[in-house]
């Protein structure tokens, strides 16, 4: 997996100051799209072990609220299967620190058994979440003034609710 950056102190993109990491790679397209260059899957640099270490280590500080994943698509199958490790390792050394992931599919369409980016290791991806923002960015529905969102049709979903409930709920309306 490649990525575009990381960001050690972002507020945009999440609840709290946040460690954000901008994955590489989208199929998606969506036309408005504010970060073109990130549909390349080799776009930026090779995530390695010492990325994974460098994002643990931005995460060690009180005044980091979580982790957010963005992209490019962090739940592109190739990405996923990377990125679950990181989860993995974010949940048992930071369990207080909260972690979202934004992606351009729909939970209850792409994300679920039978869906077109479920992997083997979807749903445990999805465990590890406290929010999911889903849906394609669509130019036609974009609003400014939502949060953690571009356009109107996205959701902002909490992850243990839905999970618990096995349907999507909301975190922010």
């Amino acid at each position: 997996m490649y990525y575009g950056n990381i960001k050690k102190y972002d507020i945009a993109d999440g609840l709290g100051v946040r460690v954000s990491l901008f994955c590489s790679g989208c199929t998606n397209h969506c036309e408005g799209c504010f970060q073109k260059e990130t549909w390349d899957f080799r776009y930026g640099k090779l995530y390695t072990e010492d990325t994974e270490q460098e994002i643990l280590d931005a995460l060690n500080h009180p005044y980091i609220q979580g982790l957010t994943l963005l992209g490019g698509e962090p739940f592109e199958p190739e990405n996923q299967r990377v990125l679950v490790t990181l989860l993995r390792k974010v949940r048992a050394e930071y369990p207080d620190k909260d972690i979202w992931s934004y992606t351009g599919f729909v939970y209850d369409k792409d994300l679920l058994p039978g869906g077109r980016k479920h992997t083997e290791v979807t749903d445990e991806m999805l465990s590890l979440l406290d929010v999911l923002v889903d849906g394609p960015f669509v130019l036609s529905r974009k609003d400014i003034s939502l949060k953690f969102r571009g356009s109107s049709n996205q959701r902002v979903l909490d992850m243990k609710k839905t999970l618990a409930e096995g349907k999507a709920v909301l975190y922010l309306d």
